[in-house]
């Protein structure tokens, strides 16, 4: 199976991508710290508890921000890399796998677990690729090695 996915980068944060376990930017009174969704509230306004490591807060979407996916973030996710002769850049997690066409070019990349494939045509951010993860393997991506 193949999907193809194609978005701009700079949308909004919608409330109904983000999933408990996502990784975004959290503005704490000026102070924007990287956490986890720990909870969704789904009554008006909307809200999403973040653990910004010292303890946990409820945000509302205008504070919270994406995480934009790069190599360092990959790193820190515990994927592998490895440069093809060819220039393209493979970052596998098990039998998890990103294809990029060139280094640090995240704007069109190919991932696949197994024998299901997606062509993403633009950036995406960290919690998209998370919920790829997830609803490909079944298994939420997160800082832990395999």
């Amino acid at each position: 199976m193949c999907i193809l996915l194609n978005k701009n980068y700079n949308d909004m944060l919608k409330f109904q991508n983000i999933k408990i376990g996502d990784f975004l930017l959290a503005d704490n009174d000026g102070d924007v710290l990287k956490g986890e969704v720990t909870d969704l509230k789904f009554g008006t306004p909307h809200q999403v508890r973040i653990d910004i490591g010292v303890q946990e807060f409820w945000y509302d979407l205008d504070q919270l921000s994406a995480i934009p996916l790069s190599e360092e973030a990959l790193t820190d996710l515990k994927f592998q890399k490895n440069v093809n002769e060819d220039g393209t850049v493979k970052y596998s997690k098990g039998a998890f796998r990103i294809m990029l066409p060139a280094e640090n070019d995240f704007t069109a990349m190919e991932i696949w677990y197994r024998d299901e494939k997606r062509h993403i045509l633009s950036h995406i951010a960290i919690h998209e690729l998370q919920n790829h993860f997830l609803d490909m393997t079944k298994v939420h991506l997160n800082e832990e090695a395999f």
